[in-house]
């Protein structure tokens, strides 16, 4: 017997789209695309009604399409200006994304704060505030009731919401979830003249495991009334970065380009000193400046508009 004949052949190496077929992590495309559709037709079916009980306003929603691919691949070709949650359905799901186009939650925001639908223009898409990440994140909870219902008819899935951020904050984990196969459905979602999207991405396994219905009593799903009210005051808790202004004596041009480290330039009003306070680049209030004990303050004399106008320039 030849020395060749005495080496150990190697192991042949698996395919690995077979292996993932073989093991229950990818579907042949017929399969996911029924799953898919399924999804989005439960979303359309009730997140209408749910959105617009809480609102009061109509939001309409309807199936766009789907994409497969790698798990991070399809996240990443979305692009920016999107508000995303990692997002896990316990014995359903270790990993989900829900991913909201930003015009989607600007134009909700708008009509919260007492916007006319028709009134209002497209937004540019853009990174989110953090009041409307805030309000992203109520967003995501209600679709991933959704989810729970169109995946399962017991109660034991349990979603564990993640907070919502912008997508160009994402950081790729480096457990390898990324490599997962994967599928994300596309749902239009138009509120009075804006048409916008949100995704949901989700890892094939999860798909390919579910019988995907829509419930078949309207009240197996809750729309409870204080969900309005808790998202209304999550907006007015939310934190916003105050500026005041003081106006100076006026210079010369001559005197301005002089000035040194440790010159004085005095207030313009010689008594109480007015302070307009904004935030976003929005007046709100009239001001006097002040000290409490060794910190300077501003004390509030007039308002810019009623407490809504306020809210609405806030938001603005």
């Amino acid at each position: 017997m030849s020395r060749n004949d005495m080496t150990a052949s190697p192991k042949p190496k698996h395919d690995p789209i077979v292996l993932a077929r073989l093991v229950g992590q990818l579907g042949d495309r017929e399969t996911i695309s029924k799953r898919c559709a399924a999804l989005g037709d439960v979303f359309a079916e009730l997140l209408p009604d749910v959105l617009a009980g809480e609102f009061g306003f109509e939001i309409a929603v309807s199936y766009a399409g789907y994409e497969v691919g790698r798990y991070g691949q399809l996240i990443s070709g979305l692009g920016g200006a999107m508000a995303l949650a990692d997002c896990e359905l316990r014995d359903w799901s270790g990993q989900y994304a829900v991913v909201c186009d930003s015009p989607f939650i600007v134009t909700l925001v708008e009509n919260m704060l007492g916007a006319v639908s028709d009134s209002i223009e497209e937004p540019e898409p853009r990174p989110l505030s953090r009041i409307e990440l805030d309000v992203a994140a109520m967003i995501v909870d209600r679709i991933s009731g959704v989810l729970k219902i169109a995946v399962g008819r017991t109660n034991s899935y349990e979603p564990l919401v993640g907070p919502p951020y912008n997508v160009e904050g994402r950081k790729t984990p480096e457990n390898g979830s990324e490599e997962a196969f994967a599928a994300m459905v596309q749902m239009s979602v138009g509120i009075g003249p804006v048409l916008s999207n949100f995704y949901l991405v989700v890892p094939q396994r999860a798909l390919l495991k579910s019988a995907i219905a829509a419930p078949k009593a309207a009240n197996e799903i809750k729309t409870p009334r204080e969900w309005s009210e808790q998202l209304s005051e999550q907006v007015r808790r939310s934190k916003v970065t105050l500026q005041a202004r003081i106006r100076l004596e006026s210079q010369t041009l001559d005197t301005i380009s002089r000035l040194q480290a440790g010159d004085i330039i005095p207030f313009h009003d010689t008594t109480d000193v007015r302070v307009d306070v904004s935030a976003n680049g929005n007046k709100l209030y009239v001001c006097e400046f002040g000290r409490s004990g060794a910190r300077y303050t501003v004390r509030v004399k007039d308002t810019y508009g009623s407490e809504d106008e306020l809210l609405q320039h806030i938001m603005g």
